[in-house]
């Protein structure tokens, strides 16, 4: 998903969320945007509907399992030459305001109701994370940024550069463009040229060293574009998308056969009613699994491939035995400095990146501000106070010490809410981890642990980053827009480090050794992968090893996170795959 490090601290210190008492802060699923969206209960299943439409529902070519970033560019170019399911858990994102415009990218964030376009989640480690859950997957949540993988990367992967070539502006001409440049985003590219961080690549698309300003699916007026949007290319007769459709297991056919076949699953309706939904006869049908690097290697658990022993301690009958499902997991770490401005400054997201040799890369966002109301405004799930409790052992954390922690957070200066955040982030982790089920509900989210900065290369990298932000802040053209002569660095840790970004107990000497601070404030950019890797889950056409009719298509096939945010990639393999399926299994009768 593109980098979203900013919302942990909205969802702390920022704003008092009003979207429950408001229209705006839930999701009208009236508009469905495309005739061929409909909700999961429209669909009739096999045991209740006519002799007619028993043979439609088996006559699906593809069924794909997330409506998420790969998972609609996919749907849409599929669709050119057969017939497509595409079940998303979530609804859609076409009518929810907080979804579609800039200005309310925290709301939608912070938003925990149960028609929310991001589910919640915390890793092991302590870090609040969060899932989209909605037509469009993460691109309708995250900040916007896109921006190409490297071409170290296709290579690595091996793909088609030729083909890569040709999908990435079949998504850019529909969705992406150049931004405004943002006064704080004006700010750090001089800032990060200053330092060294050159050269100044200009307005690309591309991942090269150096500093640039990249693409966003926000346009210039705020309003955001996603890989819901896609859809517009498909074919429409061809295309069945059903949302509030939350996929159960994977239906295998295991008699007589050497391999198990998947030949369609079993999902719930917005009303819990229980369906099935089939693959047509052709040995090329396929399931198609493009649920994210969280949602992918959970349902492969669900359907009963897996580490059988997990899986018998879950009771879930054993279909193929693969130990390396969910694990190799990994998350960019991210650490975010926030830089007190002497006035307010315009809203922005990522815009302006600098990437430098040592693996580290330099973003910004801007303008959220915290209203005085919003101090003392419990915030919930994702509030200060579960953060800054997490130092107050589990039996103390009374009402009393919540109360206390109210006042306190008052005495945070009112200045450290006028502003923006520097963030840095490290590329390629090496530190691993790993997902495994806390039950057999879809619908809850499986344990994740990432063992943020385990390795300490990871550690070294983003002690350079903090200095690299350090310097920058200092530099001529930045301390137009802050208080960098009024504020020291030790003064702007410690005001990030009270921001409570995460879980994890907080340590007195924070502000004097970084390695403390990026282990104590690590957050996450939501750029997680991993879980059906190449070569151990998937083969190198996303073909789940050791089964047929079933692939996997989206991050958690990736073993690093591509370019500086990775949503532009993810969406253009959809698109990659879906032409290379349609070249294979039609050559030139396919026509594209």
């Amino acid at each position: 998903m593109a980098f979203l490090g900013i919302v942990k601290l909205c969802f702390h210190i920022f704003l008092c969320l009003n979207w429950m008492n408001s229209a705006q802060g839930k999701e009208e699923d009236k508009g469905y945007g495309y005739p061929f969206i409909k909700p999961a209960s429209s669909f009739s299943s096999t045991g209740s509907s006519s002799t007619e439409f028993s043979r439609q529902i088996k006559a699906y070519d593809y069924i794909i399992v997330g409506g998420g970033t790969a998972g609609c560019p996919l749907a849409a170019t599929l669709s050119r030459n057969f017939k497509v399911l595409v079940l998303e858990r979530g609804g859609v994102p076409f009518s929810n305001p907080n979804v579609s415009y800039l200005q309310n990218f925290h709301i939608s964030l912070a938003d925990t109701s149960p028609s929310s376009a991001a589910q919640p989640f915390i890793s092991t480690d302590g870090v609040i994370s969060c899932r989209a859950k909605v037509l469009g997957g993460g691109t309708c949540i995250n900040a916007g940024f896109y921006t190409r993988a490297s071409t170290r990367f296709i290579k690595r992967v091996g793909w088609d550069t030729e083909l890569v070539k040709q999908s990435f502006p079949w998504i850019e001409k529909q969705i992406v463009h150049w931004p405004k440049l943002a006064p704080w985003q004006q700010a750090l590219r001089d800032g990060l040229l200053e330092v060294g961080v050159s050269p100044f690549n200009g307005f690309t698309y591309n991942h090269i060293y150096g500093t640039k300003v990249g693409g966003s699916i926000f346009d210039n007026s705020g309003r955001r574009h996603t890989a819901a949007d896609l859809l517009a290319s498909a074919t429409p007769e061809n295309l069945t998308v059903l949302v509030r459709a939350t996929v159960q297991k994977i239906i295998f056919d295991t008699k007589n056969r050497k391999q198990p076949r998947a030949v369609g699953v079993i999902f719930k309706d917005e009303n819990g009613k229980e369906h099935k939904a089939f693959l047509g006869d052709k040995q090329s049908n396929e399931v198609i699994l493009s649920s994210g690097a969280i949602g992918s290697p959970q349902l492969l658990l669900l359907s009963g491939i897996g580490p059988k022993e997990d899986l018998k301690k879950m009771n879930i009958p054993v279909v193929l035995h693969n130990e390396f499902v969910g694990k190799g997991m990994s998350d960019n770490p991210m650490n975010a400095i926030f830089i007190p401005t002497k006035k307010p400054v315009r809203q922005s997201l990522i815009e302006t990146v600098g990437i430098t040799k040592m693996g580290v890369f330099i973003e910004a966002s801007s303008g959220f501000g915290q209203s005085n109301a919003s101090i003392h405004c419990n915030h919930g799930i994702m509030s200060a106070e579960i953060g800054q409790l997490s130092t107050v052992p589990p039996k103390q954390r009374t009402l009393e010490a919540i109360k206390a922690y109210k006042e306190g957070k008052q005495n945070l200066p009112h200045e450290a809410f006028q502003g923006g955040f520097i963030l840095e982030k490290i590329v390629g982790p090496f530190s691993k981890g790993e997902l495994r089920l806390n039950s057999t509900d879809a619908d809850e989210n499986p344990s994740v642990t990432f063992n943020y900065f385990s390795h300490p290369y990871d550690l070294r990298r983003c002690v350079s980053g903090i200095r690299l932000i350090e310097k920058i802040v200092r530099t001529n053209n930045f301390t137009k827009v802050v208080n960098s002569d009024v504020y020291t660095e030790e003064m702007l840790l410690n005001i990030s480090t009270k921001a409570n970004v995460n879980l994890i107990p907080k340590h007195i000497n924070d502000t004097q050794s970084v390695k403390q601070f990026c282990k104590d404030t690590v957050i996450t950019i939501w750029h997680y992968h991993g879980g059906c890797h190449v070569g151990q889950v998937v083969d190198p056409d996303y073909k789940v090893i050791g089964v047929h009719g079933l692939r996997v298509i989206d991050g958690s096939t990736f073993s690093d996170s591509p370019g500086t945010n990775p949503q532009a990639t993810v969406m253009m393999m959809g698109r990659y795959m879906g032409v290379k399926i349609l070249r294979e299994r039609l050559g030139e009768a396919a026509g594209i």
